[in-house]
């Protein structure tokens, strides 16, 4: 069995190599290759740009791959089928964090356009054409839709009355002057799969397997494990102190009169919690790394 997996090239490629080696799979790529290699026999990888996964596994190229909500949206909001594609994954991760990115609606700060209805007539660049022309339509504005290959936030005015563009933390739109006016859709990312591959019962198993390991991976980002030793005498107190995924673990030592405290934390907490956790007496402090957490 040989699972063709599509990761997507380009802004999420680094990202998505990086979570799937916290998820214990190496991809390595080669910048004179489309074709990756991976530390597990069973699967094949090929870089396909993002904005062209949902066709290629639509259509079978493909079983499965990584891509956007929003690049389906543009791939069912043109020939693309619908009901096509199941979502296995919904991963929150993007090329600058692990969060969800939005589409929005842009214009110049010093424009007199403050929403969606004042560019009927006008003109809008984007990237997502196809889910922008659907927008338009939706909101009753006829407008004229460009597509555009990049750097789409410096179009407006001259190029452009408007933009549809994506955004992460909404630095770009501001250092270019642009005031958002309406948010069409926040996407983040897909693992899908066609409806032929998860009627393979050993494909849909490592899908399903993949899956898992990569939310595992998402969930541990950002946490640490913390184990410490206590006297039963200063136990509340240290348990008031500690946040827990859902409870700390509590274990017997061969000491009677001492306990070991295990628990998982939030990376940035642990400068201040520390301390204050010696302060209550809790001896043998242990921060070690999470590569999963499995819920």
């Amino acid at each position: 069995m040989k699972l063709k997996l599509g990761i997507p090239k380009g802004s999420l490629q680094d990202a998505t190599i990086q979570l799937f080696a916290r998820a214990g799979f190496n991809i390595y790529v080669s910048p004179r290759s489309y074709f990756p290699t991976i530390d597990d026999p069973e699967i094949e990888c090929m870089l396909i740009r993002a904005q062209e996964m949902a066709r290629y596994v639509s259509d079978g190229v493909l079983d499965a791959g990584l891509t956007g909500q929003d690049w389906i949206a543009e791939h069912e909001a043109g020939d693309g089928k619908t009901g096509v594609l199941t979502s296995i994954a919904d991963l929150i991760y993007a090329k600058q964090s692990f969060g969800k990115v939005k589409w929005v609606l842009a214009a110049p700060e010093d424009s007199p356009f403050r929403s969606a209805k004042d560019l009927e007539g006008k003109t809008v660049a984007t990237e997502l054409v196809r889910a922008t022309r659907a927008y338009f339509a939706r909101q009753g504005v006829n407008v004229n839709v460009e597509f555009s290959w990049g750097a789409t936030e410096v179009k407006p005015p001259m190029l452009a009355d408007a933009i549809v563009e994506v955004t992460e933390t909404g630095s770009s739109l501001r250092a270019n002057r642009l005031r958002i006016l309406d948010t069409l859709m926040e996407s983040n990312t897909q693992l899908i799969a066609n409806h032929t591959a998860l009627a393979d019962p050993e494909k849909r198993t490592k899908l399903e397997n993949i899956a898992l390991l990569l939310k595992a991976a998402i969930e541990a980002q950002g946490r640490v494990g913390l184990m410490l030793n206590v006297r039963r005498a200063d136990l509340a107190a240290v348990l008031g102190l500690l946040p827990a995924l859902q409870r700390p673990t509590i274990s017997a030592l061969s000491d009677e009169q001492w306990v070991a405290v295990n628990t998982i934390i939030e990376e940035r907490t642990v400068r201040e919690l520390i301390p204050r956790l010696k302060a209550a007496r809790a001896e043998g402090l242990v921060e070690y790394p999470l590569n999963k957490i499995v819920l």
